[in-house]
């Protein structure tokens, strides 16, 4: 398997979550979640992705709004990535979080597509190809 397609296809999952949970969701309890990281099994067949929760009391809720949400955001993410095998996808807290690297995280949030459908087609996105 190459390494480097591994690579960019963590990096476009993790994207695709983080615009799908930051903006598509409508459940409260997802407001504060960070996709931090995406780690694919060799076959491709499984991703652990690792998220931060944010500064909630009870950090569960989030993330059984997370497994409830799995299915849906499997099939969003279908129907973005063009890809043989969409990942089952596993969600874990991320407890190595710094102050810097949330920092980061939310930069790059930021300079993701707006909440608007843009003109890339008719459902307001356009499919990757790896």
């Amino acid at each position: 398997m190459d390494t480097h397609r591994a690579e960019r296809l963590s990096e476009a999952i993790r994207e695709e979550l983080s615009e799908i949970i930051g903006y598509e969701t409508d459940d409260p309890r997802l407001l504060t979640v960070t996709v931090t990281e995406v780690h694919l099994s060799p076959d491709l067949r499984r991703a652990r992705i690792s998220v931060n929760v944010g500064n909630v009391t009870d950090q569960q809720e989030p993330m059984r709004a997370l497994e409830a949400a799995r299915h849906y955001l499997r099939r969003e993410l279908a129907s973005r990535l063009e890809i043989y095998r969409i990942p089952d996808l596993h969600f874990e807290l991320d407890t190595n979080v710094t102050p810097a690297k949330v920092d980061f995280l939310l930069r790059r949030i930021r300079k993701g597509r707006p909440r608007e459908a843009d003109s890339a087609g008719p459902d307001g996105g356009e499919k990757k190809t790896f």
